[in-house]
């Protein structure tokens, strides 16, 4: 089942002015994604076993409110597009407190084999691929 992923803001992610960091939201975003894998009965341990990586190769993060020590954010983390070779993973974060928009972003991933090969997902794993197309949320 999937879920959002909520986030406490921990001291350490703050900076001399007292708010999160930006660094630590492309923390979260990845957090949220392995979330979501997990959600949707694919781990990243799961793919790994079956030989497949995912690295990221693109990031995209848009900040709006700034969140502070102890804030809980939930992240919802979305199939924003995937061709059966790049997936796209689109995140909107909030303050669980006021509602407020903390950052939304985008990560787009490959998928490889453990030596760098691409992998075609629908041919070598069309479970996976099947439920990845089903997944696709349009904006």
């Amino acid at each position: 089942m999937i879920n959002d992923y909520i986030r406490r803001v921990q001291y350490h992610e703050t900076d001399r002015m007292g708010i999160t960091h930006h660094s630590n939201y492309v923390k979260w975003m990845e957090e949220a994604c392995t979330d979501f894998l997990d959600g949707i009965g694919y781990s990243y341990a799961k793919l790994e076993k079956d030989g497949i990586i995912s690295p990221v190769v693109a990031i995209e993060c848009r900040y709006k409110t700034p969140t502070t020590f102890g804030d809980h954010v939930r992240i919802h983390a979305e199939v924003a597009e995937y061709s059966g070779v790049r997936l796209i993973v689109r995140y909107t974060a909030t303050n669980v407190l006021n509602g407020a928009l903390v950052f939304s972003g985008k990560t787009t991933h490959c998928f490889v084999t453990p030596t760098g090969r691409p992998i075609v997902l629908k041919k070598s794993f069309p479970e996976f691929d099947k439920l990845l197309r089903g997944l696709v949320v349009s904006e």
